[in-house]
C-alpha cells in the first residue's frame, strides 16, 4: 500500500513538472546565409549575442545581419522570413501571427499563415508571402518567384521540353518504318 503511495505521488509530481515547464509561446529558429565561405564564423547578433545556424528565435527578438550575411528565420507554421545583409530587425510572433519593425536594410516574407505587419521608418505596411519591405519604403514591393515545390518554374518549363521533343523525335522516327499497302 505504502509503494503504490509512493508510486502515485511520484507520477502526479513529475507530470504536473513537465504541464508547467511547457510555456506555450512560440519559437523560431534561425538559418545564417553567407554570400562567401565565411558561414561558420557569422557576425549575425540576435539581442547583441552573436548567433549561429539552428539558434532558437522567441518573439521580441532584435536580428541583425552585417555585410555579406543574410538570415532566414523559420517560425513553423506561422511563417518564414528572410532578412538582407545589413538588416536589423525587430521581430515579435505568436503561434498565429508575426510582425516587426524594420530600422535598417530588407526583409522578405517566404511563407505566411496571414500577411505580416512590419512598421518600417516611412510607416506600417502589410506583407504577403513572396513581398519584400525596406527599412524606407513606404510600400511592399512583389519579387516572388515562381516555384513548383523547391525548384524554379523555368526547370519544370525545361524538362516538359525535353520530353515534348523526344517524343516528337521517337513518332517520327517510328513514321519511317511503317510499311504501305500495295493496294488500296
Amino acid at each position: 500500500m505504502v509503494v503504490t503511495l509512493c508510486l502515485t505521488v511520484a507520477i502526479l509530481m513529475t507530470s504536473s513538472m513537465l504541464a508547467l515547464a511547457n510555456t506555450g509561446n512560440a519559437i523560431g529558429e534561425l538559418i545564417i546565409t553567407a554570400n562567401n565561405s565565411d558561414a561558420g564564423n557569422s557576425a549575425v547578433t540576435v539581442n547583441g549575442e552573436a548567433a549561429v545556424s539552428g539558434r532558437s528565435i522567441f518573439s521580441s527578438s532584435i536580428i541583425s545581419t552585417p555585410d555579406g550575411y543574410g538570415a532566414v528565420i523559420s517560425l513553423g507554421k506561422t511563417g518564414k522570413i528572410e532578412l538582407a545583409p545589413n538588416t536589423t530587425l525587430l521581430l515579435s510572433f505568436d503561434k498565429a501571427s508575426m510582425h516587426g519593425e524594420l530600422t535598417s536594410g530588407s526583409i522578405t516574407v517566404l511563407s505566411a499563415a496571414q500577411s505580416m505587419g512590419v512598421k518600417t521608418l516611412a510607416g506600417d505596411i502589410e506583407l504577403n508571402a513572396g513581398e519584400t519591405a525596406t527599412a524606407n519604403a513606404s510600400s511592399a514591393s512583389n519579387k516572388s518567384k515562381k516555384y513548383i515545390g523547391t525548384l524554379p518554374l523555368w526547370v519544370f518549363a525545361v524538362i516538359v521540353g525535353g520530353i515534348v521533343v523526344g517524343v516528337i523525335i521517337a513518332a517520327n522516327h517510328n513514321n519511317n518504318n511503317i510499311p504501305v499497302s500495295p493496294t488500296r
